[in-house]
């Protein structure tokens, strides 16, 4: 098969560098290894972590109609009440996490809807489930991708190849330079980088999962590795992982969090913004994607919960260029299952007790058989080694203060978030620092070498400690549309992405195609948090 741009991943920056690219007149074929496109958010089943302006501004034109078709589908096809369907920022979970909390498979019915006119059209080909598998590449350009399945080997040729997967999997098929872990400050001169470089330190990665509280006894068997995990007790946790303690991540301070579910709060009044309270005081309700008292009595036995909780994350050993990753991946799953069962079996109850066994797994939610979410949540990629490398005093609150971030001339996005590091592999307890509303420069989509080759999520060129912050769902849909828009307009000028950062005129033109199409350049006066 052959298309003009060839997309590997169908997450939520593949999905967004497909739209741009077909917006633009190009033909696509994006391939997703999952039975889900979205990602992180649908078959990885994590709500959106979005910054506190997000309703008013800080998203491009895009991102913002899939939020508005996320709650539209909501008020078209869901029993609420007449008061949440008048809620102009509808959250059906209000959950503490997100302005908008939903199910993972209302935003994959959206993002299909989305696509569909491209695909009727014969423009777009979807290619599920694929994973890349070979490269050819000649010099410094991709010839062609193969993706397989169980079935099927296809070899896909385009004129450009954009990474949208979740690890930076086409970096080591084609040879392009890549980073991974920590990089030493010697190399970036990060404030909270390590003297000497860690390739192996990596965020810890999570297997999420839904689960609702009703009637009757819904424990499940008992983890093969349960005993493990309820006698891990990692040096920085402050007691076992198993437990409803652990660090505050900003001041790392051991705390308790309540676990109370189906409370009797009144889902209107909430309003989560983190610059004011992180939301996950009540685990319950810090990421409840359906709100039972949002919708017509007896539509929802129960809330509906979404566990991507501190306890979850499996930092033991990483998942990328290891030779035992699907080894790793497993004991990822197991983790999760143990903490559910925990939650069934042993979880202190607010009356005295142990164990909540009414706690019910919803893998009809997530769409999985075993019940957990389709895919794992990765939070650190492979990077390429970009052009222009985002570094921490780029835009870390602590160093440039009320100057803000650093501007870039070559922007072609924002995003907001705080520098959001969880336990990693190396041994690292959180690091979370107070960011600057930034920027996403063209010149860290752009690898050092390779011509034909555009990163379009987490793979960009951030360092390990500014990939927290570049991580999260708005900003990679940004990343994704900059990397879709850019191989376009290098199509129809016939030019190379370095060419159009190196060139003020040409940089300009495609700065003004992506302004016309809602991508936001630059931020308003606001003040990081």
């Amino acid at each position: 098969m052959a298309a003009d741009v060839l997309v590997v991943g169908g997450g939520l920056g593949g999905v967004a560098a497909a739209l741009a690219a077909l917006r633009a007149g190009r033909s696509v074929v994006l391939t997703e290894e999952f039975d889900w496109l979205g990602g992180q958010l649908t078959s990885q089943a994590v709500p959106p972590d979005e910054h506190s302006w997000v309703e008013q501004f800080g998203v491009t034109a895009s991102y913002r109609a899939l939020r508005d078709g996320i709650r539209a589908y909501y008020r078209r096809h869901y029993p609420l009440t007449e008061a949440a369907r008048r809620w102009t920022h509808l959250n059906p979970g209000a959950g503490g996490v997100s302005r908008l909390c939903h199910e993972p498979a209302v935003a994959k019915a959206v993002i299909e809807a989305m696509l569909l006119p491209y695909r009727s059209a014969g423009r777009l080909s979807v290619l599920q489930p694929y994973k890349a598998t070979k490269a050819d590449v000649t010099g410094d350009r991709i010839t062609a991708i193969t993706v397989a399945n169980a079935d099927h080997e296809i070899t896909l040729t385009a004129k450009y190849v954009i990474d949208a997967t979740e690890t930076g999997e086409l970096l080591p098929l084609t040879g392009t330079e890549y980073v991974t872990g920590f990089e030493s400050r010697l190399d970036t001169g990060e404030p909270s980088a390590p003297a000497q470089a860690q390739p192996m330190n990596m965020q810890a990665v999570s297997v999420c999962f839904a689960i609702d509280h009703v009637d009757g006894n819904h424990v499940i068997d008992k983890p093969a590795g349960y005993d493990f995990w309820r006698a891990y007790t990692p040096p920085f946790w402050g007691g076992p992982l198993l437990s409803l303690r652990s660090p505050h991540p900003r001041t790392l301070e051991i705390g308790e969090r309540g676990f109370t579910p189906n409370p009797d709060d009144d889902p209107l009044r909430v309003r989560a913004d983190q610059r004011r309270d992180p939301g996950d005081a009540n685990l319950w309700t810090f990421r409840r994607i359906a709100a039972r008292k949002l919708f017509q009595p007896g539509a929802y036995a129960s809330d509906i919960t979404l566990v991507n909780w501190p306890m979850i994350d499996y930092f033991e050993a990483p998942v990328i260029d290891v030779p035992d990753a699907e080894a790793q991946l497993r004991n990822a799953k197991e983790l999760s299952r143990s903490v559910l069962y925990w939650l069934q079996t042993e979880a202190p109850r607010p009356d005295g007790g142990t164990g909540f066994p009414g706690l019910r797994l919803r893998g009809d939610i997530t769409g999985s058989a075993d019940g957990l979410a389709q895919a794992p949540y990765v939070r650190e990629s492979r990077r390429i080694a970009a052009e222009y490398t985002i570094v921490e005093q780029d835009l870390s609150y602590a160093v440039r203060g009320e100057k803000g971030s650093v501007v870039y001339a070559d922007s072609v996005g924002i995003g907001m978030y705080r520098i959001d590091l969880h336990p990693s592999t190396g041994g690292d307890t959180y690091i979370d620092v107070a960011s600057s509303p930034f920027q996403i420069p063209l010149g860290a989509l752009i690898p050092r070498r390779m011509e034909n080759l555009l990163p379009a999520c987490k793979n960009l060129g951030t360092t390990h400690i500014t990939n927290g912050c570049y991580r999260l769902h708005p900003v990679e849909w940004n990343i994704g549309e900059a990397a879709g828009a850019l191989a376009a307009f290098c199509l129809d000028n016939a030019v190379s992405p370095r060419g159009v950062r190196n060139s003020p005129d040409r940089l300009a033109a495609f700065q003004s195609r992506l302004t016309d199409n809602g991508v936001e350049l630059a931020w308003p006066d606001v003040t990081g948090y």
